[in-house]
């Protein structure tokens, strides 16, 4: 039988209320205290993650109940969490926010995971212009799914003592409990570009930053009570199948993984996975002009930033000739969303400036003509590739603000979103060369 260690959910009402602040505050804050804490995001995001490993000192993994099956959301929890002392998750936008639709266990929403757990919820209430209202929410979340315990609230923007006066009242008359409560502070933002938080290995100081977090949240949050309200998860110690093979086998035994600042979005359960199931990673940068090793079987190019690094890309000669000398033997070569650019004919960065890229596919893009294209994709191969058979069915996630400018290789999916509605994203393939725009998460459970 699977065993979890306790775990709890830091979720809130709307995105932009503090929930990173406090979950990144309260992992180091644990942390600190000598708790092996391991970190959790729900949904499909990769920035927050990377900061969530630095915090806790523990590699952050995805929980997302849209993609993931429920023995893949077992597996997970049970390995990353079950020798630690307490997991937290970062939830994503607001509680009960999710998809259009139903995935392979829940619709990706916060709300999902947590009854799908059994962890507990600590939301986070930004109070700015608000006093008993406040408790209103609070109340309003803790009963609006039967399925979905919040044991207390974290406020958020708290202007005043004064302030504070006039919301805690309400909340003891309603019976949510309260763990805590800070102000405004600036130095408690992290900065941004235009996916979202600029990544935790571009971030200036990130240690100085985030023990400002866990000093703020030890100073204004009851940890003890917190830590108390931890759950071990019922999911994990239901799961009979942790154990069996896992859903997705590696691409190869030997896996040329292109890794720097322009190519960082991978999720860390795939990689796990692919160790345990003996596959070897090989690292490279093609942003330091590195080519991917001679002696792989797959090169996989993961998204990130190619359009911040275009001109460097272009340049990295080196890079691009391993790239065509593999493809000219046959080797598989796979690209999500920027390595799927970079694999193309030309990217177009914001300016308007043309960047020759590797040529393998006839894909060119653009963000000079920015479209934001964003969400849940339930995908069915059309041909053999790196992601799986022709025909088997897989789960991922797209976002970026690309357009495309022209393209002409065979299609390789047949794409539709979370409502099941059919989306213009087909990816490509050419000979041993493919990619898509959406970020693989998980296959479909049989």
């Amino acid at each position: 039988m699977a065993v979890s260690r306790p775990g709890l959910i830091v979720a809130a009402p709307r995105s932009g209320a503090g929930k990173t602040t406090v979950a990144l505050g309260l992992m180091r804050a644990f942390a600190r205290r000598g708790l092996a804490v391991q970190p959790f995001k729900c949904g499909p995001d990769y920035i927050d993650s990377a900061f969530h490993t630095v915090a806790a000192g523990r590699p952050s993994c995805n929980l997302d109940t849209w993609a993931m099956s429920e023995r893949t959301l077992a597996e997970l929890v049970s390995r990353d969490a079950g020798s630690t002392d307490l997991a937290i998750v970062e939830g994503v936008m607001g509680l009960f926010d999710g998809a259009a639709g139903d995935g392979q266990a829940g619709r990706g929403s916060t709300a999902d995971l947590a009854a799908l757990l059994g962890w507990p919820v600590v939301l986070v209430l930004d109070v700015a212009g608000q006093t008993e209202t406040a408790a209103a929410i609070a109340t309003g979340c803790a009963g609006y799914r039967a399925d979905v315990v919040v044991a207390g609230v974290i406020l958020n923007n708290v202007a005043s003592p004064r302030h504070l006066d006039l919301i805690a009242p309400a909340f003891a008359r309603v019976g949510v409990r309260l763990f805590g409560a800070f102000g405004r502070d600036e130095r408690l933002a992290l900065p941004q570009r235009h996916l979202g938080l600029v990544q935790a290995v571009e971030t200036a100081e990130i240690d100085r930053r985030l023990e400002h977090f866990a000093d703020v949240i030890a100073a204004a949050v009851d940890l003890d009570g917190v830590r108390s309200c931890a759950r071990a998860s019922r999911l994990a110690m239901a799961s009979a199948t942790v154990d069996a093979a896992p859903v997705v086998s590696p691409p190869g035994q030997r896996i040329a993984l292109a890794q720097d600042q322009a190519f960082s979005f991978i999720y860390p359960h795939l990689l796990a996975r692919w160790r345990e199931a003996g596959a070897e990673i090989l690292p490279f940068s093609p942003l330091a002009d590195q080519p991917p090793d001679a002696g792989c079987d797959v090169v996989w190019l993961p998204g990130g930033y190619p359009e911040l690094h275009a001109g460097a890309l272009a340049a990295a000669n080196r890079f691009h000739d391993g790239l065509r000398a593999l493809a000219a033997r046959g080797v598989s070569i796979h690209g999500e969303c920027g390595g799927y650019m970079v694999l193309g004919q030309g990217l177009v960065d914001q300016l308007g400036r043309r960047h020759a890229m590797s040529g393998l596919l006839a894909l060119e893009t653009s963000f000079a003509q920015r479209r934001l294209h964003l969400g849940y994709r339930r995908a069915r191969l059309q041909r053999d590739c790196p992601l799986g058979a022709a025909g088997s069915e897989i789960f991922g996630h797209e976002f970026h603000f690309a357009s495309v400018l022209s393209s002409g290789d065979e299609p390789l999916v047949e794409c539709r979103d979370a409502a099941g509605e059919a989306v213009p994203e087909a990816g490509a393939r050419r000979g041993a060369v493919s990619g898509t725009f959406f970020h693989f998460i998980d296959g479909q459970q049989t």
